[in-house]
């Protein structure tokens, strides 16, 4: 019996907090934001290599990638500059951004849970 979506996200949640926040030293949390930083495609390669406990190679890719490419804060300052119309000296604009880049890294384990069925039929 295949596990419902439900169980594939629920561990795909606990993949990534394992990685992103256990298993990142210092130097990939102030080089991942570099995409000419060896650093950032550490990080993003171990979200891809925890992804492939669930998902096929090709999805988890995806998810290394999107990660790679949320972890260099241009999706979060877009997002609080735009929508928000926070400015970067707003006292809470840190604390918003590590959770804007949280939340955009689940909805992408969400698409990616999403994805499965679609695809596979």
């Amino acid at each position: 019996m295949l596990p419902i979506a439900a169980d594939v996200l629920a561990w795909a949640v606990v993949i990534h907090i394992i990685v992103d926040w256990l298993l990142q030293n210092e130097w990939m949390a102030q080089n991942k934001t570099s995409l000419r930083h060896p650093a950032a495609y550490v990080h993003s390669g171990l979200h891809t290599l925890g992804m492939l406990l669930l998902f096929p190679w090709w999805l988890a890719l995806g998810v290394g990638i999107s990660h790679l490419f949320i972890d260099t804060r241009k999706p979060n300052t877009w997002w609080i500059e735009t929508v928000k119309q926070m400015p970067p000296s707003t006292p809470a604009y840190a604390n918003i951004e590590i959770w804007l880049d949280q939340i955009f890294h689940l909805l992408m384990l969400v698409l990616a849970v999403l994805l499965i069925p679609l695809l596979a039929s």
